[in-house]
Parts: C-alpha cells; structure tokens; sequence
C-alpha cells in the first residue's frame, strides 16, 4: 500500500531518541542527550524542521496549553503557533489514565513556530512536525503522568533565567470590576466594593475598562492617552491612597497596544499603527518604534510612579501580532520584528516600575502565556468565560502546568443574583487550584451567598500552599478534569467535580471538595481517621471518627461542602 507522507521535509539528518527516530530538516550536526530516565535534549542548531512518529496505542487525549477539546486530531489539523506573543511551546500526547505517551517542548523561540500533531490515518501512528528557527527540543517519553512530563518543560523553561520572585501578594484572592461594574466604575463604587471584599478575605482589587472615560458604550474608542476621568476619578491618587488604607493592594487595566480614534494619541502617532480595527474602533500601535514605546511606558508609569498603584493589568499583548503576517517596519522603527518590539517594551516598563514598586504585581493573560514573558509578569489570568465554571477550572489546571513561577488566576468568578450559595461555592471551587476572582456585586449579596464566599476564600488563603506550590495531579484531562489533586508532604486536596472515587492517603490530613450533586463521596483506604464535613458556607454539618475497611466507605458531603479527614 501506497502511504501519503505528510509534511515532506526535504533533505533531512536522522537521529535517534531511545526507540524513536526524528527527522531534522537543515542541520548539519544534532546532539542527542539523554538527562533522565525517558527524557531527551535534542539540539540542532541549523535545523529548521523537525519529524518523528509514535505509535498511536491506548492514547486518550492529546494536550496543547490552548485548552479546548482534548480530542486526538488528525494529520491534517491545522498548525498550532507559538510565538512571544501568543501560546507556549509544548504539547503532550496522553495515553490512558493520565500517562504520558510522548511529551515534547521547545527552549524559547526567537522567532515564531508552529507546531502540527496528528494522526496518520494509513498507519495508525501520532507525527509530531515541528517549524521554527535553531530547535532545542525536551521529548518525554517516560511513562509518568502527563502533567508531571508537562510540568517538568515548564522547570526546564524556568531553568534558562534567573526570574525575579513572584510576591506573596499575587497569590492572594483579588476582586475585579469588570464582570460586576464593567465600564461603570467610579472612586466612590471602586471603594465601596473594596471594603466588602477586604472583609471577605481579598487582598487586591483590579479596577478595568471604565476609569478613563466617561463613555459607557464599551468599545476602545476613548484607550490611548489613558488620563483618569474627571468626571468618575477626579482625585486618583486621593482615591488609591483610600483603598490601599485598607490594607488592599491595586492595579489598574491598560489596553496596551490600542489608541482609540477620539483619542490625541491617535492623531500623534498615524502612521505608526500595524492596522486599524473597525469593530474596536481603534489602532494597534507598532512597538517597533522608539516613540511608541516611550509613550506607552510614559502612560502606564504613571499609574505606579504618581497614583500610588500597586501594578497593573496588562490587557491585549496577543492584539500586536496581525493575523496573515506582521507588516514591513517602517522608517524610523529600531528592529524588524514585532516580537522583538514588544519584548523591547515590557523590558523597559518593568525595569521602570521596579525602580518605584520592586515588588510590582503585573497581570498578563491567556493567550499570551510564552516562558518569555515571565519575566515580565507575576500573575496569569485564564481567557475570558463568565459564567463557565468547567472552562474557568480546566484553563487555570492547563496554566498550572505550564506557568512556572507566575501565579495563576482565575477568570473572574461570577454568577446570577438568584443564585444558591451552594452553586456559588462551586463556582469557587472550579477554581480552587488558582487565584480566584470574584466579581459580583458584593453588596447585593445575600447572607448565605456572602458565607460560602468567606468560607471558601478562607480555605484558598489557610491552605494556600498546598493548592498553589503543591504537587498537581489532575485527572482525566479528555474529561475536563473531573478531579484534580493537589498534595505535599502533610496535606492532600481533592476537587471532585464528578462523582469519582477519592484514595485516602496513608497519612497527614486529606481535604474533599464537593462540587457535585452527588452527596456519596466514595472514600478508599484503611485505617481509622476523625472526619469533619461542612456545608457550602462553612457550618459543620457532622463529625466522627470513621474506620476505614478494606473496599469502598462512603461519607454524605453536601453539594459546595468540605470534607476534613485527620489520621489519629
């Protein structure tokens, strides 16, 4: 039989790793070192391609960092794009229960890659193709689980630089006002909602889109000279002064790359734009020239330098990149790429805000999640999507793997008014590996709604160390992740988000979130153990000591509870 070759390279050098063979297209030399146990390092400097093949048996799930359907692709899919920009080098083929198959990552590009996976339909095989620039390639082929293979190129990722310290701050809850106020901010709501959330046990608020202009017809028409107004913020460093006197940290939002037409900038700087975009109603500027940069920096300074802020959140960075191709530079920029622009530009913005706040607090979001922004931000928040608990926890799960040192936020967490206290502490719950986001009115809560937020916050902040620097399991990853586990050497958390199974672990103490209808949380393990359940909003709804028989034990959680298990 006749068998299509996807992908031709060309003239190739062939190499091998363990039991598989790749394929270089344009090296010269390679070099092939083993540094663990199923682990591989292939350098090939003047290689501009990459091919290899693995048998496609008992494989369950194929991972990329861009979230979404789990489903194995076929050969034919469209390429995945890693560039500064947007997405991170690395993807994962998962075989059954969570195992690795084939876990491949490259060393930061310098340039952008793409990055095709799929199955080849005459032979039953996986073929990873690989295009970029001087590949530095990490394939995985132990059979650990997936995440830790995942896991393990983010450490390699973090082995490259020496990265300032993410601050304690940046791991704490936060409140933000897009979801609850949108552009309908002002001082006086801003501190209001500030308040409420301190009592709540939020350490930081993220005021957004809203403080710049008076408009309320959203849209980026009035981004870009990013001056506060005077009608809703007429003293903003009066106004940050007051929220930071309550022990709250605070960032504002810039649109970075954007200038809306009703703006002065947009006049200043015509014909320094990469494109126009009608549906914004606003300009893209090209960070490839000195005086956008300086601009930009000049604006966003000003938040940390003269308003008293404690950092910023950084919106957009992925907009620079211009669909079908960056345009040519033009007269006057000081380098060819935008990537290179922009890397020149948050490079410079952070080394000025650290001269005023060493500790700044920056949020970057999905998608622009490269190793090459870590230095340049210590908070990463999932991609917008209100109201979808499910997509908020597997988003901020895949940001776990793959985020190295930045602390991972959730999206911002919000629900109907109507809303039991029970589903509010699911949504909570879907977000129990990350920072958590609120965003509702928090005044317009009722008493049961605003206990299941105490409660849970509670939680995120006492056992923070677990769920944010602890080892993370999660499971079932072409489910969604149905349960997720977190542990160190004296606690273990699970997450159930379906009615799974939970293994009680030998010793230290074992905490259950229910997130499911299913009161019936099936418990395996020996031994004997005090047990302590509460309901979404706290209250201890029993206690016993429970005696663990060989086989299945099963203990009633309600819907948004906790179980507590402590060995005697």
């Amino acid at each position: 039989m006749q068998v299509w070759e996807p992908y031709a390279l060309g003239e190739t050098t062939r190499v091998r790793a363990g039991a598989l063979e790749l394929a270089l297209a344009g090296a010269a030399d390679a070099t092939v070192t083993q540094v663990s146990d199923g682990v591989w390092l292939i350098d090939a400097p003047g290689a501009t391609a990459a091919q290899w093949r693995v048998p496609c048996m008992s494989v369950s799930a194929f991972w990329t960092p861009v979230g979404g359907t789990r489903w194995v692709p076929p050969i034919w899919s469209a390429p995945l794009v890693s560039r500064l920009t947007a997405g991170s080098p690395v993807a994962s083929l998962v075989g059954m229960a969570g195992a690795n198959v084939c876990t491949v990552g490259l060393a930061e590009p310098l340039a952008q890659v793409s990055f095709t996976g799929g199955v080849m339909e005459e032979t039953g095989e996986f073929v990873f193709t690989l295009h970029g620039e001087g590949l530095r390639i990490r394939l995985d082929l132990s059979e650990r689980p997936f995440s830790a293979a995942v896991a393990g190129v983010a450490a390699w990722w973090q082995e490259a630089g020496d990265l300032p310290p993410t601050p304690d701050r940046a791991r704490l809850p936060v409140y933000s006002t897009w979801y609850s106020m949108h552009q309908d901010v002002s001082a006086e709501s801003v501190e209001s909602q500030a308040k409420l959330a301190r009592e709540l046990g939020c350490e930081t608020i993220i005021v957004d889109d809203g403080w710049q202009t008076a408009d309320r017809a959203r849209g980026y028409a009035f981004c870009g000279d990013w001056e506060p107004s005077p009608a809703t913020f007429p003293d903003i460093s009066g106004h940050v002064a007051r929220v930071r006197e309550l022990g709250m940290a605070y960032l504002l939002w810039y649109a970075l790359p954007f200038v809306g037409k009703h703006n002065a900038a947009f006049e200043r700087f015509e014909g320094r734009f990469l494109r126009y975009l009608d549906h914004m109603d606003a300009a893209v500027l090209d960070p490839r020239y000195p005086e956008v940069r300086n601009f930009l920096i000049d604006r966003l300074a000003q938040a940390v330098e003269t308003w008293g802020m404690d950092g910023l959140k950084i919106d957009f960075v992925d907009r620079f990149a211009t669909p079908g191709g960056d345009p040519a530079p033009g007269a006057g920029a000081d380098c060819a790429d935008v990537d290179e622009g922009v890397r020149r530009l948050l490079h410079d913005l952070d080394a000025r805000l650290r001269r005023t706040r060493p500790q700044v607090l920056i949020e970057h979001r999905q998608p622009y999640t490269s190793p090459g922004l870590w230095r340049y931000a210590n908070m990463i928040r999932a991609v917008d999507c209100p109201l979808s608990s499910q997509e908020n926890r597997q988003r901020t799960v895949d940001l776990r793997l793959t985020a190295g040192p930045v602390a991972v936020h959730s999206d911002m967490i919000l629900w109907h008014p109507d809303e039991p206290a029970e589903q509010v502490a699911v949504h909570l719950i879907n977000a129990l590996f990350s920072v958590p986001q609120i965003s509702v009115d928090l005044a317009a809560q009722r008493p049961d709604q605003l206990a299941a937020i105490r409660f849970w916050l509670g939680i995120f902040r006492r056992h923070l160390s677990t769920l944010q620097r602890g080892t993370l399991e999660p499971e079932q990853p072409e489910h969604g992740y149905p349960l997720v586990r977190a542990r160190d050497e004296r606690t273990t958390i699970v997450a159930r988000y379906a009615p799974l199974p939970v293994e009680v672990p030998d010793s230290g103490e074992l905490l259950v979130a229910n997130a499911t209808p299913d009161r019936r949380v099936v418990l395996y393990g020996t031994g004997s153990a005090y047990v302590e359940v509460h309901d979404c909003g706290g209250a201890v709804v029993r206690t016993t000591t429970l005696v663990l028989e060989p086989g299945a034990c099963v203990v009633e959680v309600p819907m948004g509870g906790l179980l507590t298990l402590r060995r005697d």
